[in-house]
């Protein structure tokens, strides 16, 4: 199974839709969920910041993970986005199907 999950924080709902649409439309995710209105609480030069984020959960497989990570640092508004993946352990095979379904043709580009 290689189905992974990605984690992406942005500045605004807005940007998170944007980024969510184009990485659905070249095929590098099947799903994105928008989490609006995130706290997040990080140091980031040398203080302890409180922001407003949203959070994107971005079902893909770990072959077009370079790829995403690479069109996400192209379009994110932020010096260091958070892009990180988690290993999907488990899942229900018809949804994991179409996750690789939506994403395949990907692969041949």
């Amino acid at each position: 199974m290689d189905a992974i999950v990605v984690l992406v924080t942005t500045s605004s709902e807005e940007e998170a839709t944007a980024l969510g649409k184009m990485l659905v439309e070249h095929r590098l995710v099947a799903c994105v969920n928008v989490l609006p209105k995130v706290k997040s609480i990080f140091q980031w030069d040398g203080k302890i910041s409180e922001e407003e984020e949203c959070l994107m959960i971005l079902k893909t497989r770990k072959p077009l993970f370079k790829a995403l990570e690479k069109t996400i640092i192209a379009q994110h508004s932020y010096d260091v986005p958070e892009i990180i993946a988690l290993p999907i352990v488990e899942g229900s095979p018809s949804y994991l199907s179409w996750v690789h379904d939506m994403t395949r043709n990907h692969d041949s580009r």
